[in-house]
């Protein structure tokens, strides 16, 4: 049996984790909004139409900052549309997926909802089709406690309290042809600059995301990154990275390894803040706002879900359902552990997206709602990685793959609450044939013991988890777990993702 070795020492610490790293991401996207979070005909339909059983999913999920509306979407999209009376609110054409938003939830009622799943809101403003001034009118309609006439349409729109959002994305996407008011880095920095700096006379407290590139593999990656931090350091907060991954052409090798490309990705980026920083004399760092990632299967939305024609623009239309398998669900958390691993430095981030759209949870209108095999890793790893990321001394085999070369066999993070005394690990093996003895030097935390484990495995790579069998795929406890003095051993099985709670 291969066998791997890593020592967790809570001397070595990466950095604190920010609990705004297990944020999520809400668009106004096929059913994820109508059909998804919001259903007043189900059985489970509170008083204000949001489907009760979902919301005890996603309060167990454990999602912190939720980002919304967008996303594509937000470049499109009239804040004003979404406040004041139902009735008079505006149907509008979503040119970004091709749909009819009603805006039957806005801005006040999903507010309502994060206050129901106990999250915070992260908005984003319309740069593509708009710009500084609407940016403000937003910021002072929810941050103004009142004397004004939007802080005064707030309240005659039901909310006394300001909203007090604190962090704010400077669109999205600029950097791509396919967002509506598409720039190049040159113009984009210079309006997020602009926005940023009227948005911090209003109010000095926000913290402001400025975009990054929509992916690493994007012709204008890095340099992008560099021009919009020359004109933008000194008035932002964060630079956002975004990134997905599918299985291409059966190459599981590659996909397993996924985690390889997300580590380079952060690290380019925060390479390109600090030359800025250098650059610039500035004694501040920019940190990184992950804020859409996920395992996406692209490719299939151009070639099948795609939504055409003049006059065909449905509501709430099936987009983007992704069902996502074991082996999704390994890489998606090999994802978080490589979040963790950045701790000092990505200090937010949002799983893209929460419900029915590339989504852990699923819902059939009027029928059930469900954990996708993706829900376990985001769930337990937001529930157990407390205090600070530790550096890992990690020693294991590799294996070749045709994406990304020589890759090993094992990946892994590990965190320590010095406050509570726990720690917990997280590990992967991206092996498709061998399970793998992994031990693990825990002599640096003392006397501990195993509180919990849970391993995600099945001898089917792709099963899933569907409305006809939502519970086909589940963690279960690995009984391999054994401690002997300072050294804890586990047997991981192939293509799995484990976690392990100490204490």
């Amino acid at each position: 049996m291969t066998t791997a070795r890593l020592t967790v020492d809570p001397h070595f610490a990466v950095g604190r984790i920010d609990r705004r790293v297990f944020g999520g991401f809400v668009e106004h996207l096929g059913r994820h909004v109508y059909d998804g979070i919001y259903e007043p005909g189900h059985e489970t339909a509170d008083a204000e139409g949001f489907r009760s059983d979902v919301i005890d999913l996603v309060k167990e999920l454990g999602v912190s900052t939720i980002r919304y509306p967008g996303g594509n979407f937000v470049s499109g999209f009239r804040w004003e549309d979404s406040v004041g009376p139902r009735e008079a609110r505006p149907r509008r054409l979503d040119l970004a997926w091709h749909s009819t938003e009603t805006n039957e939830v806005g801005l006040h009622e999903f507010q309502g909802w994060l206050d129901k799943v106990g999250s915070d809101l992260m908005l984003a403003v319309n740069l593509g089709t708009r710009g500084t001034l609407e940016a403000l009118d937003l910021l002072e309609y929810t941050n103004i406690a009142g004397g004004t006439a939007l802080s005064q349409q707030r309240i005659d729109n039901g909310r006394t309290d300001a909203f007090g959002v604190k962090m704010w994305c400077l669109g999205n996407e600029m950097d791509g042809p396919w967002q509506l008011g598409h720039r190049s880095a040159d113009d984009y920095g210079k309006i997020a600059s602009q926005t940023a700096k009227a948005m911090r006379q209003l109010d000095p407290s926000v913290e402001l995301v400025v975009c990054g590139s929509s992916s690493a593999h994007m012709p204008t990656f890095g340099e992008w990154e560099r021009v919009v931090l020359t004109h933008a350091y000194d008035d932002v907060d964060y630079i956002s990275c975004h990134a997905y991954y599918e299985e291409r052409d059966g190459d599981l090798d590659s996909f397993l390894a996924s985690a390889v490309d997300m580590d380079h990705f952060i690290d380019s980026v925060v390479a390109t803040a600090d030359h800025v920083k250098a650059v610039n004399g500035s004694s501040k760092s920019i940190d990184i706002s992950f804020d859409e990632w996920n395992v996406w299967y692209i490719e299939r939305f151009h070639g099948v879900d795609k939504i055409e024609g003049l006059d065909n623009w449905p509501v709430a239309p099936r987009l983007l359902e992704d069902v996502y398998s074991v082996a999704d669900a390994v890489v998606f958390g090999n994802l978080m552990i490589s979040l963790l691993k950045h701790a000092d430095r990505v200090t937010s981030a949002s799983l893209a997206q929460l419900v029915n759209v590339i989504a852990p949870i699923m819902t059939e209108p009027g029928g059930i709602a469900w954990r996708q095999t993706t829900f376990f890793p985001f769930s337990i790893t937001s529930r157990l990685a407390q205090g600070e990321a530790l550096e890992l001394k990690l020693d294991a085999p590799t294996y070749s793959t045709k994406a990304y070369g020589e890759v090993p066999l094992v990946d892994a993070v590990a965190t320590h609450d010095a406050e509570t005394g726990r720690s917990a690990v997280f590990l992967v093996n991206r092996s498709q044939t061998e399970a793998l003895t992994v031990t693990v030097d825990i002599s640096g935390l003392g006397e501990v013991s195993v509180l919990e484990s849970h391993t995600l495995s099945d001898d089917d790579v792709y099963a899933k988890n569907t409305l006809e069998q939502p519970e086909r795929v589940a963690p279960h406890a690995n009984e391999s777990i054994a401690i002997d003095g300072g050294e804890l051993t586990i047997t991981l099985p192939p293509v799995s993702w484990t976690a392990v709670s100490l204490g």
